[in-house]
């Protein structure tokens, strides 16, 4: 009912809200809206009052079933399918993607993301042409992948002339799904307009009083309140309200609309039922089946003439309630004959996706031969790249199985599956029901491996401690029978330690590294060079490992890009104990790009992290923020909270409070990520050292470097010589300079001779120091690490300021300075200042270059000035072309410059 305007009641601010996100799409400014409701609280009124006034625009609608909701991609396929012939502006990989996941071509399966992607261009290039309004209701209902899909997109959505709404009930997995989305909760009408809409519905006046108790008792539901008004007198209503009962809401509405179905004919109400059933709304297949169970022609008629469905195209209910009253009132024995006829008319018309839906509903108890089609449609799904209804289908696959094996087998494969869609939680609910008495080896050792993956994303210390043991464990049961499964799991079990590092449990590193030996000869192939490299790390003296970890490294930089992705991230390892930074960069870049160009947002996130960490060991925390955003960024995307990504170590370098940085790394400790939190108090470390804290910075370091952890120990000896040297220990300080010549001396690289060279200038008599930092500033020039070339000016000036060469101590301080203040280290920036003031020179704080450029700006930038167009920036960060081009504007605004070439002259400019 609306008001004398002709707008709804009681709804004007989030019509205003609504038609505001339209009218910006209107005019380029694109954006999403998530309208939250219970049942018949007029989400879809809303949503139709707002696009009856969105004239010029054009209209894609696609509303959630129940049937679809574990056909992956069927709802992205109706949105689609109007736009096909703007496939054309496409990328080819991004119409590959959609192709593939609409059914319509063969292939590997797409990541979901890569079809994201695909969907956002689509929508972007279609929004181009003529402003676009797309429209899902009930998204609940929406499958799995579509949601996420949809989410995705609508997370994305900036400069196109798109407007994404859609309406849900309240429902966890699409609060899931949609996390970060603008949401507009909708809930019940407030007192005075419920009471306008009762009086308005009502077949006479009803009593101020009675009509404000009833609006209340069905908080201001708009659907119960206008069919109370309807189908109830004034004096029936005022009964109501005398007698002690509640008026009907709830259960009691349900059993209202029941009331409404039986007083139709026979005949019309099992239509009803059939139509209830098959809730896609197949008119065709609705016909048959009721035909099939005896319905003459024309039995719908008795349905639409109750205002209870209509019957065009598809078959509609007037209210998703309505169809929930009739199929739950339905005997058990008709719900088995209604979905056995339907079933049986989805095979007749060609229709698995639908016959199996009912074929599974129709099933009581095992069905062998059930579970089998819905394994295979399980498949299907997943060879279209849909893990969630993969996960669902194989979960409704398993109850049908009898207890043994095959179920087992289906249950763990749907835990697999859900893992990979990001359900962690329901992949460890399906784990919990496996009989683990009568799995055999390579299921038990599968079962275990997954749990300590899940012990990832669910934040459980104990899985993550005890994590790199349980691998070891899965590993044995491979033993023999998987080779390949053993192998992985070993460097897993590697990558696991390095994640709990000192926290680990049940497990020494001298055992893992034995064990890593002895899968060294299960199988030839890139995981044996890994695993020989790996156990070298562990068990050989440092120059004696270098060659097989040297080795491991070049085979990571030739492999294809299947087997970058299948060795995960123990290269990280590798290459920070050889010293070579330049190629764990270059390592960890190309796996981003690679990532990136197949849609594995989630691989893409840990990448990007651990640049962020990468960065800081090079000192650059101006890069290591542009990571840290596009972390924040992406998580966005995904659906996971963006305010959680905090980097401990770059909060010291950005200058927090110790405190502060302390209490996060007790946080990060306490789930079990003792390597986060070693490279947290390095972070503090190095804070403690630029201030000039260098007791401080010695206590904090001893610890680590005396029980040392692989690789993380290496990079912390530089900050421990000069915490040494300046705090009078220098006993501990030449020790530690004696381990970094040799790891010099073995390794070879730039990076390691700079900071062995630096690090022996520190103890140096003054008669060899100067020759020293010489060298280390010339070793150091050749790497990729400016913050340590800026830490060798630094010390080189301080040195010369000290033996009073004042002119040439402020050369290498003003160089020093000049770094520090490009990489955003200011710390250290304020230390080369208060060095140059002693000097006698006045320094003047420079104000940031960067124009105050966001650090998504900033990201965009820089990509911009390395040649990058704006296709392949979009498709890097996971943005349309539209929104890189509406950074692009404001960053050369801020910056004042008119071309990418003037962009480049200004970020690279000192």
């Amino acid at each position: 009912m609306g008001t004398p305007d002709g707008s709804i009641l009681g709804r004007r601010s989030e019509l205003d809200r609504v038609s505001s996100l339209i009218g910006g799409a209107r005019n380029g400014r694109g954006g999403a809206l998530l309208v939250r409701g219970d049942l018949g609280v007029g989400k879809t009124a809303l949503l139709d009052q707002a696009i009856g006034n969105a004239g010029g625009m054009r209209l894609v609608r696609a509303d959630g079933y129940e049937a679809e909701s574990t056909m992956a991609y069927a709802a992205l396929q109706r949105i689609g399918a109007p736009m096909a012939a703007h496939l054309q502006e496409l990328p080819a990989t991004q119409v590959a993607a959609l192709r593939i996941a609409a059914g319509l071509d063969g292939g590997p399966p797409p990541d979901r993301y890569l079809v994201g992607l695909g969907m956002l261009s689509l929508l972007a290039a279609a929004g181009a042409a003529q402003p676009l309004v797309c429209v899902v209701d009930d998204a609940h209902l929406v499958d799995a992948e579509s949601l996420e899909i949809l989410a995705f997109v609508a997370r994305r959505l900036k400069a196109e002339s798109i407007a994404l709404l859609l309406t849900t009930r309240h429902d966890a997995r699409v609060d899931v799904a949609a996390a970060g989305l603008p949401r507009l909760d909708l809930g019940g009408l407030d007192p005075v307009s419920a009471v306008q809409l009762l009086d308005r519905s009502a077949s006479g006046p009803l009593d101020p009083l009675i009509a404000r108790q009833i609006a209340e008792e069905t908080l201001g539901n708009p659907l119960a309140l206008i069919d109370l008004g309807r189908e109830f007198t004034a004096r029936q209503l005022t009964d109501s309200w005398i007698s002690p009962m509640p008026v009907p809401i709830g259960l009691r509405l349900e059993t209202h609309y029941l009331g409404l179905v039986e007083e139709i004919p026979d005949v019309a109400q099992l239509w009803l039922r059939v139509a209830a059933a098959e809730s896609s709304g197949n008119a065709i297949v609705i016909d048959r089946a009721a035909s099939r169970l005896g319905v003459p022609a024309g039995a719908a008629a008795g349905a639409e003439r109750a205002r209870l469905a209509s019957v065009h195209d598809t078959v509609t209910f007037r209210h998703p309630l309505v169809r929930a009253a009739v199929y739950h009132a339905m005997t058990a024995a008709d719900r088995l004959r209604v979905h056995g006829a339907l079933r049986d008319v989805a095979d007749e018309l060609g229709r698995p996706d639908l016959a199996v839906w009912h074929a599974s509903a129709a099933a009581v108890g095992s069905d062998d031969a059930v579970a089998a089609r819905v394994e295979q449609a399980a498949d299907d799904a997943g060879a279209r790249g849909g893990s969630a209804s993969r996960a669902r289908l194989l979960s409704r696959a398993a109850d049908l199985t009898p207890a043994g094996p095959v179920r087992d087998g289906r249950l763990l494969a749907a835990a697999e599956a859900s893992a990979a869609a990001g359900g962690a939680r329901m992949a460890l609910g399906l784990l919990d029901r496996l009989d683990a008495t009568g799995l055999d080896p390579v299921g038990a050792g599968r079962a275990r491996s997954l749990r300590v993956m899940l012990a990832m994303f669910v934040a459980d210390p104990a899985g993550i401690t005890g994590g790199a043991a349980t691998l070891l464990r899965a590993a044995d049961l491979f033993h023999g029978v998987a080779p390949e499964l053993e192998q992985r799991a070993l460097v897993r079990a590697f990558e696991m330690a390095l994640t709990a590092e000192w926290a680990m449990e049940d497990l020494t590193l001298p055992e893992l590294g034995r064990r890593l030996a002895e899968g060294v000869a299960v199988a030839d192939g890139s995981h044996a060079v890994a695993l020989r490299a790996l156990s070298a790390h562990i068990l050989l003296p440092y120059e004696e490992a270098v060659p097989s970890m040297r080795a491991a490294v070049e085979m990571l930089q030739t492999a294809d890009d299947a087997d970058l992705l299948d060795l995960g991230h123990f290269g990280i390892a590798l290459t920070m104990a050889l010293w070579d930074e330049r190629a764990c960069v270059e390592l960890l870049e190309r796996t981003a790009q690679v990532a990136r160009a197949a849609g594995l947002l989630r691989v893409l996130d840990t990448t990007l992290w651990l640049l962020g960490l990468v960065e800081l060991v090079r000192g650059d925390p101006a890069a290591s923020g542009r990571y840290i955003e596009q972390v924040r960024d992406l998580r966005t995307a995904i659906g996971y909270d963006a305010e959680q990504v905090v980097n401990a170590s770059y909060l010291a370098w950005a200058g927090a409070p110790t405190t502060q940085v302390e209490l996060i790394a007790k946080g990060i400790l306490a789930t079990g990520f003792g390597g986060a939190w070693t490279v947290a108090m390095t972070g503090l470390s190095v804070r403690q050292l630029a201030d000039g804290h260098y007791r401080d910075a010695f206590e904090r370091l001893r610890p680590m470097v005396d029980t040392p952890f692989l690789q993380v120990s290496y990079q912390q000896l530089p900050e421990l010589v000069e915490a040494g040297v300046r705090s009078g220990n220098s006993a501990a300080a030449r020790s530690a300079a004696d381990r970094l010549a040799v790891f010099a001396a073995a390794s070879g690289t730039p990076w390691a001779r700079g900071v062995a060279e630096r690090a022996a200038a520190l103890l140096a008599p003054d008669a060899e120091a100067e020759d020293r930092y010489v060298r280390a500033i010339e070793h150091l020039r050749r790497t990729t690490a400016p913050g340590e070339l800026g830490r060798g000016h630094l010390l080189y000036g301080e040195w010369l300021r000290r033996v009073k060469r004042r002119r040439e101590a402020r050369e290498q301080l003003r160089l020093a300075l000049a770094i520090f203040e490009r990489v955003a280290a200011p710390a250290f920036a304020d230390r080369a200042r208060r060095e140059l003031a002693a000097t006698g020179e006045h320094v003047l704080r420079n104000e940031p270059g960067d124009g105050g450029l966001t650090p998504q700006e900033a990201t965009i930038a820089g990509m911009a000035a390395n040649g990058q167009t704006n296709a392949e920036i979009g498709a890097a960060l996971f943005i349309s072309t539209n929104t890189v081009d509406y950074h692009l504007r404001k960053v050369f605004r801020k910056l004042a410059v008119t071309s990418r070439r003037q962009l480049a002259e200004h970020l690279t400019s000192p």
